[in-house]
């Protein structure tokens, strides 16, 4: 899994310079590595370039915030930030510049919905407008790969940063996009999951789905039930005992609020009422015998069920919901509700009827597996679809009830299955999904019954059966995590596989620079 060689890019740059680089003189080009404004991921809505028009980024210029709005100089402050450590320049973040002085300016107010912006790049400034904070940061993230690749050095490079000239006017598709990242079967640093997050924003991903909970490992600190963490999160659990860890309340608001930072909700997922091995282990009054089953660090399924018919069990499921919402700005819980083989269907039904309502009462909107679909109660709740069939009936007659659903079809997003029967990491029993498979997909049409008005979004899970570190974790969602991003944000009339794998290629550079270990696909042209 060793990344592929950045020399030629390399050769062009002079590491290790003052913090202020000379810019390159004014009557210099643009030059020829100079992103085009359709190079973007993911493809923006509206492009309107400005031939023979373009912005040299320079020591003399300044971020310009929307005077009063602290979250508009947040963003602005985080794009200095993302800009310095290659350009070497101070950018300064200010709120008013003086006539003439070349300036990056970040407006609030404009009729472009919650996430929406437009871009508009001249010879003396760049301006990018939104309704809100989000869209300005969206507009960031654009602006960034406008830039050349190697504005992602971590040290200073000297050379001209030219951005191309006109307008992009850009808005998403669908509300929710999101990734997965499973901490249940191997538990992730916070900072492995930051760094996770990092990643995922540049891509205009704003949702990232925590699962906390599975027979392997419970992963989230609940004060009103301790051992859930001391036991069932210490030494020994994960898949093959090589898992251990979990989040305390602080780390996950801190996490959270890491997150929140950067435009992405914490979907935190409690999985019930199978996979609860874990938490009868460390509560044996959770299982109908009272008996604790022995831990468990093998990847089966289907197994464990909470004890339906006891009312410690909805005790345990309110506290636990109690706590995590209160801990959880957002406004999604998940209880997954999948594989639940060992419940009897009418225990299944009767579980689902007391909480998907109790998430409501607790001020937050239920998600689960397309399994929770079941239930007439999930009427006000989000079905996340993982199901690999073209038709669900009981889907889309949930849907027909008012259901919203987020499409994860494991066999075109579920980033933990292999690229190849080749791959060293990863399952494969929904299929192979090399970076094409992933990409080539609607979600609109993908299921019989569920049209894109019942869509909420799409949302790429990981699984961590095989991983272990955070190189696995990138290993397995990039380059595939993109594809189902452009997904997510793109109008359908952008959709096409040679534009995509082009300017895919065209972003392996910026990989490299931030040392992220992406898969090197043979079906894509690197850069």
């Amino acid at each position: 899994m060793a990344k592929p060689a950045l020399i030629r890019l390399l050769a062009v740059a002079v590491l290790g310079l003052p913090a202020v680089v000379a810019p390159a003189p004014a009557s210099a080009g643009t030059p020829p590595d100079t992103p085009a404004l359709t190079s973007v991921i993911p493809a923006p809505a509206e492009v309107t370039p400005a031939s023979g028009t373009s912005f040299r980024l320079g020591p003399r210029t300044v971020i310009r915030t929307q005077p009063g709005s602290r979250a508009a100089r947040a963003v602005g402050e985080r794009l200095a930030e993302d800009l310095r450590p290659a350009t070497g320049y101070p950018l300064p973040v200010v709120s008013t510049v003086r006539r003439g002085t070349p300036s990056i300016s970040l407006m609030l107010g404009t009729g472009l919905g919650a996430e929406g912006y437009r871009l508009t790049v001249g010879a003396s400034a760049i301006t990018i407008q939104a309704e809100q904070p989000a869209g300005l940061f969206a507009g960031t993230r654009t602006l960034l790969q406008l830039l050349p690749a190697q504005i992602d050095s971590p040290t200073p490079v000297r050379r001209s940063w030219a951005v191309a000239g006109g307008r992009i006017v850009d808005h998403p598709r669908f509300a929710y996009r999101g990734a997965m990242l499973d901490l249940a079967r191997h538990f992730h640093t916070p900072d492995e999951v930051k760094s996770y997050v990092d990643e995922i924003s540049r891509f205009k991903v704003n949702h990232l789905h925590l699962h906390l909970s599975d027979d392997q490992g419970w992963r989230i600190q609940i004060e009103s039930w301790p051992r859930l963490t001391t036991v069932s999160g210490g030494p020994g659990t994960g898949v093959d005992g090589a898992g251990p860890g979990y989040l305390t309340r602080a780390q996950y608001t801190d996490l959270v609020a890491y997150a929140a930072a950067r435009f992405v909700t914490i979907v935190p997922e409690i999985d019930m009422p199978g996979h609860v091995n874990a938490a009868q282990v460390a509560y044996p009054e959770l299982a109908c015998d009272g008996v604790a089953p022995p831990p468990r660090t093998d990847t089966a399924v289907g197994y464990s069920s909470l004890c339906i018919g006891s009312e410690t069990t909805y005790r345990f499921v309110d506290d636990v919901l109690r706590e995590l919402a209160a801990m959880t700005p957002g406004p999604y819980l998940h209880i997954g509700g999948d594989e639940a083989h060992a419940t009897p269907e009418a225990d299944y039904l009767s579980f689902m009827a007391r909480v998907l309502p109790l998430v409501a009462r607790h001020g937050k909107t239920a998600s689960g597996w397309n399994e929770i679909a079941k239930s007439p109660a999930s009427a006000t709740a989000i079905a996340q679809y993982w199901d690999t069939a073209s038709a669900n009936p009981t889907v889309a007659a949930a849907v027909a009830r008012g259901t919203k659903v987020v499409m994860s079809p494991a066999d075109r997003a579920y980033l933990d299955m292999k690229y190849d029967r080749h791959t060293p990491l990863g399952l494969s029993w929904a299929g192979y999904i090399e970076v094409r498979t992933a990409y080539d997909w609607d979600p609109a049409t993908r299921v019989t019954g569920i049209g894109e008005p019942a869509i909420l979004g799409v949302e790429a899970p990981l699984w961590s059966e095989t991983l272990r570190t955070l190189d696995d974790i990138e290993f397995m969602a990039f380059p595939r995590l993109p594809a189902i991003a452009e997904l997510g944000w793109s109008p359908p009339a952008t959709h096409d596989w040679n534009s995509f794998a082009t300017r895919l290629g065209a972003y392996g550079p910026r990989w490299e620079l931030r040392d992220v270990n992406f898969y090197p696909s043979p079906q894509i042209v690197w850069g």
